[in-house]
């Protein structure tokens, strides 16, 4: 286990205290209320963590508390690890981000794509061209999840059981065989949909190296970079640390929910939300990314590897707003922003509606748990809470606000 500490004093660092004040009175605020259990958060500028605070409870029955050594389940931030390990063998020769998928898993090998109608008399039509890797990367590959309820597609993967996005009782083999017996949304690379697509890159991942999911991630990323604690489930040295995850109740405050199966190691590796996280393993892999691919003296990535990710690859060079046509994600948070191989970037601060910079990257967990990386002003970012908000919140806008008044003195 390794602890992550204040390093320099924000000054020092060239971000304004009361602004930091605020945030920290802001989020504690949320949590005396009752609509937080608790929160940590923690601000670095040229690697060096220059604000870090842990406030609440990381179990409110049990009256246990936020520690900068809590673990966390970041749910979608998994997918930026996903993406990083796959890039790995991208750069080993063993992975082209334009390899057809179904030449790493057969039942991929002929995609069909949605057309008209839905359930018995759905219509469907032979992709034209065949799902890459690279779609997978970009959620661009005509996937879904269960939850959206917007397509008939999305019904279809209700009607076989993926509610979760995984069969019940499965391996990731199993389920991501069949996501394939279902008809994509769109024809691959023409629109941008979040979706299971992450999860059928952990199992080429699998199919390429030769390993499980969490054996490869384990050995040749959270190894690596010293996340000392990441892994797919918690062992009984670590399950004391582990934060209670929680949901919203009608009242508008918050009731513990049942959350990823932690306890003995999971049959179904997710790679798009599987990990679970200490605060000082989410710095290390965001200071991998901020330094282009090393840290320490322990090179994962080439610089133009990260250059790559973390540019944006939708079609056109269009926004997640604009490429995004299913319903979803048909809201203001998706103006300026484009999707890169894993993560989300930046792309025109000027439409963004919270505060930001042109390439600006990274991504959030459902659990409310979010990071990014600014290698304009060197900064690194983490929040870090266990609440999955039923209804729209504002707890990203209003971090991203503080933070940019932390840089700006406004």
């Amino acid at each position: 286990m390794a602890l992550l500490t204040q390093q320099i004093d924000p000054g020092e660092a060239g971000l304004d205290v009361k602004a930091l004040d605020r945030l920290d009175q802001h989020f504690a605020h949320r949590v005396d209320e009752g609509r937080l259990p608790g929160f940590l958060v923690s601000v670095a500028r040229g690697g060096r963590v220059a604000h870090l605070t842990a406030y609440g409870m990381r179990d409110v029955a049990a009256g246990l508390p936020v520690e900068a050594d809590t673990l966390w389940r970041v749910y979608s931030m998994t997918k930026p690890m996903t993406s990083v390990a796959a890039l790995m063998l991208v750069e080993e020769g063993m992975l082209s981000l334009d390899d057809p998928v179904g030449k790493h898993i057969p039942a991929f090998a002929e995609p069909r794509v949605y057309v008209s109608g839905s359930g018995a008399d759905m219509v469907t039509r032979p992709a034209e061209g065949p799902m890459t890797v690279r779609h997978l990367m970009t959620h661009t590959a005509g996937l879904t999840f269960a939850f959206y309820h917007q397509h008939p597609v999305d019904a279809l993967y209700r009607d076989a059981g993926l509610h979760s996005a995984v069969l019940p009782g499965s391996d990731l083999a199993t389920t991501v065989d069949v996501y394939a017996g279902l008809p994509l949304q769109f024809e691959p690379g023409t629109q941008w949909n979040y979706s299971v697509a992450t999860n059928v890159l952990g199992r080429i991942i699998e199919v390429v190296s030769g390993q499980p999911l969490d054996v490869f991630l384990g050995e040749r990323v959270f190894g690596p970079l010293g996340m000392t604690d990441a892994g797919f489930h918690v062992s009984g040295e670590q399950e004391d640390r582990l934060a209670e995850l929680y949901g919203d109740t009608e009242s508008g405050g918050i009731e513990p929910i049942a959350g990823l199966p932690l306890h003995g190691r999971p049959r179904f590796l997710s790679g798009s939300g599987g990990v679970v996280a200490s605060a000082h393993d989410v710095h290390r892999f965001m200071e991998m990314l901020r330094r282009r691919g090393e840290l320490d003296g322990t090179r994962l990535l080439k610089p133009g590897t990260v250059a790559l990710m973390t540019s944006n690859h939708l079609p056109g060079g269009a926004d997640l707003r604009s490429c995004g046509s299913r319903p979803a994600h048909d809201e203001p948070g998706n103006d300026g922003v484009g999707f890169g191989l894993g993560v989300s970037v930046v792309i025109d601060p000027d439409r963004t509606r919270d505060p930001s910079v042109r390439g600006a990257f990274g991504w959030s967990g459902v659990a409310t748990t979010t990071f990014w990386v600014d290698p304009r002003h060197d900064l690194t970012v983490q929040f870090m809470t266990q609440v999955r908000h039923g209804t729209s919140h504002t707890v990203f806008q209003d971090l991203k606000r503080f933070v940019h008044e932390a840089l700006t003195g406004d």
